[in-house]
């Protein structure tokens, strides 16, 4: 009985909190619009776990008062569900700015500078300057516009995940386009990360030339010099 009752309290803790209500989400931003602000540009990146393909970072902005219903974090959708709020996001934002940086870019500058470098990339390429960051969790150097990091932002505020979602459905279409040019690693499948299928194709065909060289898996299987074995498909 007391065995039982521990599993109960061992379960009990392990409840899943809800997701935060559409109203919950947008409580920084009517903090901000309140304020005059309306140029709110919600920041989030992608990508950086993979070991293979680009990290990818979005900057959304949403007009004053704007909200749809069902945006949350990416990681926690269908990708149908995804590709349906992408739509709905783009057809409502003020604006919309992508960054991108490459493989050989995460390896040369590492992970997390890589993720810094793409969401400035994603802030300068706003069609409009936006008059406030709201982003996940952490401070963007060399960009002067006001900034609010937010632990678990994603989760808990409205521009941020709907800058979750563009980012990654913008991800995945291109790791789509990387499956085609790199046939046999299954990249439309995992988008880069390391799964079961995707290290049994590296350790097959070796790296290819959107591999991380960096990251463990793929530097294991690197010959002298830093250069990717003959099994590599460039083709």
């Amino acid at each position: 009985m007391a065995e039982g009752t521990r599993r109960t309290g061992a379960t009990a803790k392990r409840k899943v909190r809800p997701r935060p209500t559409t109203d919950q989400m947008l409580q920084q931003e009517r903090v901000l619009w309140a304020m005059g602000l309306e140029r709110i540009a919600g920041l989030d990146e992608v990508g950086i776990g993979p070991l293979a393909g680009p990290v990818v970072a979005a900057a959304v902005v949403m007009p004053p008062g704007a909200a749809i219903d069902g945006v949350h974090d990416s990681k926690t959708l269908t990708r149908k569900r995804r590709e349906e709020l992408d739509g709905e996001i783009r057809s409502v934002a003020l604006g919309i700015g992508l960054g991108v940086v490459g493989a050989d870019q995460v390896d040369r500058l590492n992970p997390y500078q890589a993720g810094i470098r793409a969401m400035q990339l994603a802030v300068r390429s706003l069609p409009r300057a936006p008059e406030h960051l709201l982003i996940d969790a952490r401070k963007l150097p060399g960009i002067d516009t006001p900034q609010t990091p937010i632990v678990k932002g994603d989760r808990y505020v409205h521009a941020i995940a709907a800058a979750s979602i563009i980012a990654k459905v913008h991800r995945d279409a291109m790791m789509r386009e990387v499956d085609e040019r790199f046939p046999g690693y299954g990249f439309a499948r995992h988008v880069g990360y390391a799964t079961a299928a995707h290290l049994e194709a590296l350790r097959r065909l070796g790296p290819c030339p959107v591999h991380r060289r960096s990251y463990a898996p793929v530097k294991a299987l690197l010959g002298n010099g830093g250069e990717p074995h003959d099994t590599v498909r460039g083709n």
